[in-house]
C-alpha cells in the first residue's frame, strides 16, 4: 500500500533541512495531548537516529496519564525551565513545530522567542489553515493525527526498518487518542495498514489503551458521575448538551490535569445526540474558560468553535477559550447551539 505524502521536491526540502541541522528542537502546543506528545517524541527519536542532537520542549504541564510514554523523562517544560528552554530555542538550527497550525498555539512566550530568533521552522501537522511562518509546511488536515503524518514521513524517508518499539508506541498513542480510540476520523484503510506495521514493531496496543484510559483515580470517576447526573444540560429537541465545571468543583474532586479528558465524549452516547460542549473554569486565572466540543457525523463543531469560542480544530473535535465568567460562558454556549439549531 502506498502511504507516501511528500512530492519529490518536498522530500528533498525535508532532507535538506534535517541534514543541514545539528541541534534540533521539537515543540508542540499548550496542554499537550496524546497526539502532541506522541508525535514530538517519535520524531525526536527518528532525528536522533540520524545523528542529531534533539530536545523536546513542551509549553506547560501535560496530563498524568501520559507520563509513562517513552522519552518523557527528557522533556523540558518551558514554564518550569524558561531560561534553559529559551536558550535551547535560540541555539537550535531547526525547530520542528508539531500538532499546531500557528505559533501562538505553542504559547505566546515561545512564539516571541522564535520570531525574534528567526530560526528555520518545520511544520508537521494535521490542522486546517496553517500560518505562513514556516520554512517547510507539511500539513495534512485529512490525516487522523499528527502521529499518522509522522509515521508516513518516517516511512517515506526510509526509516521504518530502524523504527524502535518506543517510536511505534508513541505513534500509536497519538493516533489512538486523536481518534477517540479509532471511533472517528479513522475509516481509511491506510490507518489500519499503519497500525499493522506498528504492531509488527512490537507494540502491545491493548496495554497502550489501558495505560491511557484505565488509569483514573477514584475522584475522577466520582467527578464523571457528578457531571453526568448533576451538571449535564440536555437540550433534547436540538440533540445537543453542555456542562460546566467550576473551580470549586475541581477542588472538591481533587482535580489534576487530564481528569477532564474524554468527559465531553460521554453525552454523545445518548441516542441521536449530535453535539456535546464542555466548559471548564481555569484553576488559576480568573475569567478564563476552557472549551471542548465534540460532534458526530457532519456537524461542524470546528465552525462553532471559531464563531463562538475563539477556537477551532477538526469537524468532530474542537476546542477554544472564553474570557468571561462561567455563567456568561453558559449563555454563549446556549446561543451557539441555537445558532446552529438547523444543523442539529
Amino acid at each position: 500500500m502506498n502511504i507516501d505524502l511528500l512530492t519529490n521536491d518536498e522530500v528533498a526540502s525535508l532532507r535538506s533541512l534535517v541534514n543541514n541541522s545539528t541541534n534540533i528542537v521539537n515543540i508542540c502546543h499548550t496542554n499537550a495531548d496524546g497526539d502532541a506528545l506522541g508525535s514530538v517524541l517519535a520524531w525526536a527519536e527518528y532525528l536522533k537516529q540520524q545523528g542529531k542532537d534533539v530536545t523536546v520542549i513542551v509549553p506547560d504541564m501535560y496530563p498524568d496519564f501520559l507520563q509513562w510514554l517513552p522519552g518523557t523523562q527528557s522533556i523540558v517544560r518551558f514554564d518550569k525551565k524558561k531560561d534553559e528552554a529559551t536558550q535551547l530555542l535560540k541555539d537550535a538550527d531547526l525547530v520542528c513545530c508539531m500538532d499546531f497550525n500557528t505559533l501562538s498555539r505553542s504559547s505566546e512566550e515561545i512564539e516571541r522567542v522564535l520570531l525574534e530568533a528567526h530560526k528555520p521552522l518545520l511544520l508537521i501537522d494535521h490542522h486546517l489553515s496553517p500560518s505562513n511562518n514556516y520554512e517547510l509546511s507539511l500539513s495534512y488536515p485529512t490525516m487522523s493525527s499528527t502521529a499518522e503524518v509522522v509515521f508516513r514521513l518516517i516511512w517515506q524517508l526510509g526509516g521504518y526498518e530502524s523504527m524502535t518499539r518506543n517510536m511505534a508506541v508513541n505513534i500509536y498513542c497519538g493516533m489512538m487518542t486523536d481518534t477517540g480510540g479509532f471511533t472517528f476520523n479513522s475509516s481509511r484503510p491506510e490507518i489500519f495498514f499503519i497500525i499493522s506495521q506498528l504492531i509488527a514493531r512490537g507494540i502491545d496496543k491493548d496495554k497502550i489503551y489501558r495505560n491511557i484510559y484505565h488509569v483514573f483515580s477514584v475522584d475522577r470517576l466520582r467527578l464523571t458521575g457528578y457531571i453526568l447526573y448533576q451538571k449535564m444540560k440536555v437540550l433534547t429537541p436540538l440533540r445537543a448538551s453542555y456542562y460546566t465545571i467550576s473551580r470549586e468543583e475541581q477542588k472538591r474532586f481533587h482535580f489534576i490535569k487530564g481528569d477532564a479528558e474524554g468527559l465531553v465524549n460521554l453525552p454523545l452516547q445518548i441516542k441521536g445526540h449530535r453535539l456535546s460542549i464542555s466548559m471548564r473554569e481555569d484553576t488559576e486565572k480568573d475569567n478564563l474558560i476552557w472549551i471542548s466540543l465534540r460532534s458526530v457525523d457532519d456537524f461542524p463543531c470546528n465552525k462553532m468553535a471559531e464563531e463562538f469560542f475563539n477556537g477551532g480544530g477538526h469537524k468532530n473535535a474542537s476546542g477554544g477559550k472564553l474570557y468571561c465568567s462561567l455563567d456568561e460562558a453558559e449563555k454563549i454556549a446556549r446561543k451557539a447551539i441555537q445558532a446552529y439549531a438547523k444543523m442539529l
